[in-house]
């Protein structure tokens, strides 16, 4: 369990996948190039982060059905639901910076190396 756990901090403090201590992102959507601890490349060939959008999609579709409901729920109750999912997206623009690096980091942690 303790390997899990390291694991999942790792995750949500957004470090390397192989050494689980080197930050992967400089600024709000700059990556790294390499781990500055164990030298691990982040992008290992062209259109590897193309598995990211798997996670991406399991971020968002959560939210955005959070934000849909919070507003129907609090803000809108008379509109009608399409119009209300439109309307969280505009929220959820918001949030897209978030679940851009949180995609990255949780498919190379699904994609890990294991030595």
């Amino acid at each position: 369990m303790g390997g899990l756990a390291r694991r999942l901090g790792a995750i949500l403090h957004q470090r390397c996948p192989k050494c689980l201590r080197g930050r992967v992102f400089i600024r709000i959507a700059t990556m790294l190039e390499h781990c500055p601890e164990c030298g691990h490349k982040f992008e290992r060939e062209e259109g590897y982060f193309l598995g990211a959008w798997y996670a991406s999609y399991f971020l968002s579709i959560p939210l955005l059905g959070l934000l849909t409901f919070l507003l129907h729920w609090l803000v809108l109750p008379t509109w009608r639901l399409e119009f209300v999912v439109l309307v969280a997206c505009i929220p959820y623009l918001l949030f897209m910076p978030f679940v851009y690096r949180y995609a990255r980091i949780i498919w190379m942690h699904i994609d890990a190396p294991t030595s």
